[in-house]
């Protein structure tokens, strides 16, 4: 299931989301342009890898604390594929501006980069000695997907089921949905590949940064009254 646009009206613009999202395709078409060798080295040194911070906090780090926890930073910036950072991009640009509308920009900003930190930590904790660096948006952008699903449970969210038909759902049951299956989906890869240093989805990322993105909504002040802006 795709989801094509949302039915929730907005009532200021989102520039914080436009510059994230200009953001992640500009810095993607850089990496792009590396060398394949290059690229896997921005990835292992800018992506956030669970063992690194594991062994720093063992006492067995070879690298320094910049080194281990400036990747919690910069892993949401980079992207492995076209495909990744496509669809990373097309869920914050769908729900990115009603969290923007309800906190404001700067508070957004906030929200969004502590969603994406909460997110690596619950990679960490459930992922510990993964040596293969975790790199996207999506623990961010599933912080923002919490917060929808708390603010707008019944905003209807166009879907797009491949090939075949279009249909509307209420976002609760789309996001729901949506949590759940990452919920499953890492628990599965944990019964499987538990300890080990193959890559893959980052689901407890995933799941992670909607949990947190649920508790910071609940925290985070909402902006002055607003006035209607626009719907779509």
């Amino acid at each position: 299931m795709i989801p094509v646009r949302d039915d929730q009206p907005r009532f200021s613009t989102p520039y914080v989301t436009y510059f994230l999202v200009g953001l992640n395709l500009l810095i993607f078409l850089l990496e792009s342009a590396l060398a394949p060798e290059t690229f896997k080295s921005l990835l292992y040194q800018f992506g956030m890898v669970p063992a690194n911070v594991t062994a720093l906090l063992t006492g067995a780090a070879r690298l320094g604390l910049v080194a281990v926890f400036l990747p919690f930073l910069t892993s949401m910036f980079l992207h492995g594929s076209w495909m990744h950072v496509i669809g990373n991009m097309w869920f914050l640009w769908i729900f990115g501006d009603n969290i923007e509308d309800h906190l404001g920009h700067f508070s957004y900003l906030v929200f969004y980069v502590v969603s994406g930190v909460g997110a690596a930590v619950a990679q960490i904790l459930l992922n510990p000695n993964s040596s293969i660096p975790t790199v996207g948006a999506s623990g961010a952008i599933a912080g923002v997907l919490g917060a929808y699903f708390v603010l707008y449970p019944r905003a209807r969210v166009l879907i797009w089921f491949p090939i075949f038909f279009f249909f509307y759902l209420p976002a609760w049951v789309m996001l729901g949905y949506w949590f759940l299956m990452q919920f499953v989906s890492g628990a599965a890869s944990s019964i499987a590949y538990y300890s080990d240093t193959r890559g893959g989805v980052a689901f407890w990322a995933h799941v992670g940064g909607f949990v947190v993105g649920i508790l910071l909504i609940k925290i985070f002040p909402q902006r002055a009254r607003r006035y209607r802006y626009g719907t779509w």
